[in-house]
């Protein structure tokens, strides 16, 4: 598969925009160059565009060359890239699987491209045939979400190897929740597959959702694309430092974090399980999970009522019944189970 061949022409041939910190490389003193603030204030100066020095961190603990990271204002940035990078407006179109990440949809829209929907199975897995079957020339995108948002569930890898061997175009896989699952991630398959992006987030386990720093791990063809179209200075100082930081000091922090997370979802089960109006829990490999039960409207109401705030998802598709809880820290975990053993 030629990767090129699947960019939009005006991508193809776009000039980016060259700022001052890319077209200087080493060392100097004096930089007058990029119309800056000359005096010193921590952040007079315009950041790395390409991030190197966070980077090298994330390739350490990712297993992932530097060439091939690239860093988004969230994930949300790297969705909307991959749309306008693939995806000719009013021509070609997305495949999503809903249940699914809302954004995927969002991203199509405000680009005007097209968009299919190829549900997912009952036990919400790819129905790989379907969705070859919905496929044409036009088909430039493959939406997976794994751990899947909202049911929580991991995608199995086998179908993912199938769908990126016989799918025509880009398959991306968001990895958001990967943290909590056991499932390995999908980036020890991007060396076999060229046409694969692996998406994944500082939002989630590390527990930095307040910098918006999303990581897109695929081929050095296609990071270059990403930086060909993104802002010059997309991800600023701030965000930089703070993450850089954390990656440096705060692995056992975070590992420690994720333990108790873990340890929290397999209580909230039991406790979830052991409610007479629940019907079901679904398995989760994400920190949250999906619950089907007898009256999901009455329950969200008097959960708000108590001042706790999970999410309806009774009107998504094969979600029907259902809310989604996020695990909580214990203290507010054993306040959600007590209300729900007191509601009337």
């Amino acid at each position: 598969m030629e990767i090129a061949n699947l960019v939009r022409p005006n991508i193809r041939k776009l000039v980016p925009y060259s700022s001052a910190r890319s077209e200087f490389k080493g060392k100097a003193e004096i930089f007058l160059d990029a119309n800056e603030n000359p005096f010193e204030t921590g952040l007079n100066r315009y950041p790395d565009p390409l991030q190197w020095k966070l980077k090298a961190a994330i390739s350490k603990l990712k297993g992932v060359p530097a060439e091939q990271i690239f860093l988004g204002n969230g994930s949300d940035e790297a969705i909307d890239l991959v749309v306008r990078i693939f995806c000719e407006p009013r021509q070609d179109h997305i495949l999503i699987l809903p249940p699914t990440y809302g954004m995927y949809q969002v991203s199509a829209d405000i680009a005007d491209v097209g968009i299919r929907s190829v549900s997912l199975t009952l036990d919400f897995q790819p129905d790989v045939e379907a969705i070859l079957a919905a496929t044409d020339a036009h088909s430039k995108i493959l939406f997976i979400c794994s751990p899947n948002n909202p049911t929580g569930n991991n995608t199995e890898l086998e179908h993912i190897r199938s769908l990126c061997t016989q799918f025509q175009g880009i398959v991306v896989v968001d990895e958001a929740y990967i943290d909590f699952s056991k499932q390995a991630s999908c980036t020890s398959l991007l060396a076999e597959f060229p046409n694969l992006i692996v998406m994944q987030t500082f939002s989630k386990a590390w527990g930095m959702a307040g910098i918006r720093l999303g990581m897109a791990f695929a081929s050095t063809e296609i990071i270059q694309l990403f930086n060909k179209v993104k802002p010059p200075y997309n991800i600023n100082q701030l965000t930089q430092q703070i993450a850089l930081e954390a990656l440096e000091t705060s692995y056992d922090d975070y590992k420690q974090l994720l333990s108790t997370l873990l340890s929290e979802r397999e209580r909230l089960v039991q406790g979830l399980r052991e409610l007479p109006f629940v019907e079901k829990v679904f398995p989760s490999d994400a920190n949250f999970m999906l619950i089907k039960m007898d009256d999901p409207n009455r329950t969200y109401q008097y959960l708000v009522e108590e001042g706790i705030i999970v999410r309806n998802r009774n009107t998504v598709h094969l979600c029907a019944g259902s809310l989604r809880i996020t695990v909580g820290r214990p203290e507010e975990n054993d306040a959600l189970l007590n209300a729900l053993n007191k509601r009337p």
